[in-house]
């Protein structure tokens, strides 16, 4: 006879949903920690959680297959008081949420059997697959790319800087922030045609008219007199150049962004295409690009504008 202590943490073991959950799944099938994720739809640290507690009291088992683990069922070794349990448990089992964890099993199945690129049809651009990044692409689609004289505002150390070296002419990088200059020059010291200065974006210690593209990645957020940034930014264009702006869209969620040194909650897309235009640029384009996938789901904007050629 098991020990009434024994007896209430074997009653505890089933008594947990997850496990319940899990347990019906391995019953018949060896499954891998990430299928059960994906068919539980449970963050993975909970599911592993669960799997080392039942794995623990001797009702699974497990065995590698390659870098992956697969777990089910302990048939054979199963204590027999947690038999027992297991088998009335199972007996009484008609729920809902297990008949969704089958479908989405199913289907788990089904898709197993697909090739990758099927299976994602539609919406490529939100899986991943080995060497299949978004740097990969831009770093591919660059060779289409030639680029004069360059302007990066609010540079940062120089990363925008280094993916276009070899595209451009000539980059001028500015940053407000000695330290980050600095690291900027560090990083592009092999790039003789790449400067990088300490400049300010309000009022910018550089010529008129003196730069084919301008780009304001990512910056704007920073800028306590965001219409004069853009100003500044028009004002060393040359004729026929153009500028680039990514920043967030408008939100509400300044306690997360002034972690980052944001003074600005984003921008509404009609006020920054009146700004564009009040700088002497033409929009060419001036819209919400993009939309993150966890919360607080900050948006993007992305704008191109133009500057007359006066000689045309």
């Amino acid at each position: 006879m098991a020990s009434v202590d024994a007896t209430v943490e074997l009653l505890h073991l089933f008594g947990d949903t997850t496990r319940v959950r899990l347990l019906a799944l391995l019953s018949d099938e060896e499954l891998s920690v990430a299928e059960l994720t994906s068919i539980t739809e449970l963050p993975q640290s909970r599911v592993s959680t669960h799997l080392g507690r039942l794995r623990e009291a001797g009702l699974l088992r497990d065995r590698k297959v390659g870098a992956s683990t697969k777990y089910a069922l302990a048939d054979a070794s199963m204590p027999g008081d947690a038999r027992k349990v297991w088998e009335l448990v199972r007996g009484r089992l008609d729920d809902s949420v297990l008949e969704r964890d089958r479908a989405r099993r199913e289907r788990l199945r089904a898709s197993a059997a697909t090739p990758w690129p099927d299976s994602i049809a539609g919406e490529m651009e939100r899986h991943y697959s080995p060497g299949r990044t978004w740097e990969a692409t831009a770093r591919g689609l660059l060779g289409f790319v030639r680029l004069g004289r360059v302007l990066d505002i609010g540079s940062g150390d120089g990363a925008i800087a280094e993916l276009l070296a070899s595209r451009a002419e000539s980059i001028t990088c500015v940053d407000r922030s000695e330290r980050v200059v600095e690291a900027a020059r560090s990083r592009l010291r092999r790039h003789q045609n790449v400067r990088a200065l300490v400049s300010d974006m309000h009022a910018l210690a550089l010529d008129d008219a003196t730069f084919d593209q301008v780009l304001l990645l990512n910056t704007l957020t920073y800028a306590e007199r965001p219409a004069v940034a853009l100003s500044e930014a028009a004002r060393v264009l040359a004729p026929g150049g153009t500028l680039a702006v990514v920043t967030l869209a408008a939100h509400s969620h300044r306690e997360v962004t002034a972690a980052y040194g944001h003074v600005q909650p984003g921008f509404d897309v009609g006020e920054l295409r009146r700004w564009l235009r009040q700088a002497g640029l033409r929009v060419v384009e001036c819209h919400v690009t993009s939309r993150e996938r966890t919360k607080p789901y900050f948006e993007v904007v992305t704008a191109f504008a133009d500057k007359s050629d006066k000689s045309s």
